[in-house]
């Protein structure tokens, strides 16, 4: 900090204490009222790997439960892990198969609508978004809270120049997954992210990163972190116990890194982002993202969850409501096993003082044993152990139904053995897709999260790329799509997803759906024959596009007089082999739609392409 008055260097550093013991202080009580909700999430990760013999204790501790004997049998039968693993696999089927809806009819709006959908595709190749929503589904189901954080980082995109020997880019956006025990709402009642009027982030960052953005000389220290999916979060923040059987990783070199988020006000018009770590105030200014609807500031953080909690900002996992359950079905399996081996190994009654007790007690009743026992004294003998109560496999049958039907999953999905009486497919069909519409409100929140991320990157692309980039996709033939845009080239972000539902999608539904269509004719043209191009797209639907890879040639010829609306292939004097009709239809578009935003140079050689595609018409 550089200041030409000490007296102004004084104040500043005074007033940056006051703030970053300001924010510190929120932040120590919005530990201690999310406390509860932490417990919970803990509780439900223990319970999801095997350590199921703990309780939260009244003084808001995770503790394990004791032996009442030491003969007690404390083994887990986790069917929990089996539940979410398969709910997790169901909605993992759910794709960023994002659409841009376009404002009007207008050629313009649609090439807008175009340009953005291209732009959405490059970025889910680019950042795997697949995988980052597989990650956010297992912190969701698990604990039943978790949030993507969607930003621009200057770090990424192209290199455009060098200065000084770094490497200057043109900066990108990125998405990255916040597990809830990095997320801070200043009220728990809060339904949701808007509706709060500020947010904390706090999380672990490497102290060189730390010390090369801000121009810092700070010390690391080790910072607790408990691994989960590849993802992680801060056992240390809230002076959490280590918990047992949840692998503890000691982050060397890190510091914390609190971020607070004010949203606009009359105090604030343009919100509020004050960043700090270890007492250092790095960052206190205005929302940097202009995100929200209409381009408003607001937070970068959007929340996904299990199910809703009725007035809770938090959601709630299958596994809260299981955990009564898996401790009954628990107790059950161990009360049969020691009754097992009470038959198998019996228990002995025995005379005082007519036997070596020490003998016995370490050598048993072994086969071929000489047990020599007093003389006029009972000889010891086996009690009647009598047989497992039928009650017992009555109760662990019913705890296991009950188990599948609160995690809503059925015996079919998770052991994938038919129920009895059932005999037909269709019947089975049934139970599948039951399964699926109790997932169904779960998926819808996923695909509304995915959604509000399309938003969310176009409005930051459209804040922050203003140089013209090249960007690329693979199209759904297979070929890669090459185009160049700018942020002035979006003027479409009203995101849609597909209508399909990935849940209901089966792949022998869809097989007996085609060739149900087949049988019909309603897949031949007029001449009652199937057209090349349908060909191919039913051998794709069918998976069996590998064997004729071809494309239509309509497609083929819209794709070249685009590349040449692009600047993409030099526009030269028309093939003889080109469909002059669709040249001319897609090169007339691409001109009344851009109008004004394209070069006259380019223009005029533009509409003398289209003259010459218009004399071989004529010839």
């Amino acid at each position: 900090m550089k200041q030409k008055n000490k007296e102004k260097f004084f104040y500043s550093e005074i007033e940056d204490k006051i703030i970053v013991d300001s924010i510190t202080q929120d932040f120590k009580r919005r530990q201690q009222e999310r406390r509860p909700y932490e417990l919970a999430w803990e509780l439900n990760m223990n319970f999801y790997v095997g350590n199921q013999y703990t309780y939260i204790s009244n003084s808001g501790e995770l503790t394990d439960i004791e032996k009442h004997y030491y003969w007690e049998n404390r083994e887990v039968y986790n069917h929990i892990a089996p539940i979410i693993e398969t709910r997790l696999a169901k909605l993992n089927k759910i794709k960023p198969n994002l659409t841009v809806k376009p404002a009007s009819n207008s050629e313009n709006d649609l090439f807008s609508a175009n340009l953005a959908n291209s732009i959405l595709q490059s970025f889910i190749e680019k950042n795997s978004l697949k995988s980052l929503i597989s990650t956010a589904n297992a912190w969701s189901e698990i604990t039943g809270t978790s949030f993507y954080k969607v930003s621009w980082n200057d770090s990424l995109g192209n290199v455009i120049g060098k200065i000084d020997g770094n490497l200057i880019k043109n900066g990108d956006a990125q998405v990255s997954v916040c597990s809830p025990f990095e997320i801070y709402p200043d009220s728990n009642g809060a339904i949701e992210i808007e509706d709060c009027e500020s947010i904390i982030e706090a999380r672990a960052v490497p102290v060189e990163n730390i010390n090369k953005s801000w121009g810092l000389n700070l010390d690391g220290e080790d910072i607790d972190i408990c691994e989960l999916n590849n993802s992680s979060f801060l056992s240390g923040i809230s002076g959490r116990s280590n918990i047992t059987k949840i692998s503890h990783n000691t982050k060397h070199n890190h510091v914390l890194v609190i971020e607070r988020y004010e949203k606009p006000n009359n105090r604030n018009t343009n919100g509020k982002l004050t960043i700090i770590c270890k007492n250092k105030l790095l960052y206190d200014g205005d929302l940097p993202y202009k995100i929200g609807k209409n381009n408003e500031l607001t937070y970068p953080f959007i929340k996904q969850v299990s199910t809703k909690q009725i007035s809770s900002f938090w959601g709630i996992s299958v596994i809260e409501r299981s955990i009564p359950i898996q401790r009954s079905y628990n107790a059950i399996k161990n009360k049969k096993h020691e009754f097992i081996e009470r038959l198998a190994s019996g228990v002995l009654s025995v005379e005082d003082g007519s036997v070596d007790i020490d003998n016995l007690e370490d050598e048993g009743l072994a086969p071929g044993k000489i047990l020599v026992y007093r003389n006029g004294s009972t000889p010891p003998k086996f009690l009647d152990a009598g047989s497992i109560p039928s009650e017992l496999e009555n109760e662990e049958t019913m705890l296991l139904s009950e188990l599948n039907n609160l995690c809503c999953v059925s015996d079919v999905t998770t052991t994938t053995n038919v129920p009895t009486g059932i005999n037909s497919g269709s019947a089975l069909n049934l139970l599948i897709e039951q399964d699926e519409t109790r997932l169904s409100l779960t998926a819808e929140y996923i695909r509304e999260s995915i959604k509000k991320i399309g938003e969310y990157i176009l409005r930051l692309y459209k804040q922050f790329a203003t140089q013209t980039r090249l960007d690329k996709f693979t199209d759904k033939n297979g070929s890669i799509e090459v185009f160049y845009w700018k942020n002035s080239d979006i003027t479409a972000d009203d995101v849609v997803l597909d209508s399909k539902n990935e849940l209901e999608e089966n792949s022998y539904n869809k097989k007996d759906l085609i060739l149900s269509l087949y049988d019909k004719g309603i897949l031949f043209d007029s001449s009652g024959k199937i057209s090349s191009s349908n060909k191919n797209r039913l051998l794709k639907m069918l998976g069996l596009d590998n064997w004729e890879i071809t494309q239509d040639i309509d497609d083929l010829h819209s794709k070249r007089a685009n590349n040449e609306n692009l600047k993409l292939i030099k526009l030269e004097s028309p093939l003889e082999i080109d469909n002059h009709k669709i040249h001319i239809d897609e090169h007339t578009k691409y001109i009344i739609s851009n109008n004004e935003n394209i070069d006259s140079e380019f223009k005029l050689k533009l509409l003398n392409h289209i003259k010459e595609h218009k004399n071989f018409i004529n010839e």
